[in-house]
């Protein structure tokens, strides 16, 4: 897929500029992130902390398994906050919760991923990972 823009939701317009600021400017800056830089730069807008952190997850998803911003996002508010625990998801599983949480969210305007793109997501994960792929 190659490199992704870093674009953020208008949401989170003080993060960006906070990251801006810091000269933050792409998933892969964000995913190199250490905890004490981010705790430095949430410092200064209070209530930033815990969505560089989730930012931060979602750089990290982009980067390692090379997904879309999107579908980093749409793993994350599943409860798969990682890399490793992409490789080490059932697809079937996975599924239906992106699925549940999609249908919430978009309702049935918007397919889920499919079984096929959920299972090539987790062999990238385990790939990324060094986890085999059995």
């Amino acid at each position: 897929m190659g490199p992704h823009p870093f674009l953020l939701p208008g949401s989170f317009r003080k993060e960006r500029e906070l990251l801006e600021r810091s000269g933050i400017d792409s998933w892969d800056a964000m995913a190199t992130l250490d905890g004490e830089r981010l705790r430095r730069l949430a410092s200064a807008s209070p209530g930033s902390e815990s969505r560089l952190v989730r930012l931060r997850g979602q750089a990290r998803l982009v980067v390692a398994v090379d997904l879309a911003p999107a579908e980093a996002a749409l793993l994350l508010h599943a409860g798969v906050g990682d890399a490793s625990a992409l490789a080490e998801a059932n697809p079937e599983d996975l599924r239906r919760q992106v699925g549940r949480l999609q249908r919430r969210l978009t309702g049935a305007a918007v397919p889920p991923p499919s079984l096929g793109t959920l299972r090539t997501w987790i062999l990238r994960a385990r790939a990324s990972t060094g986890r085999s792929w059995n």
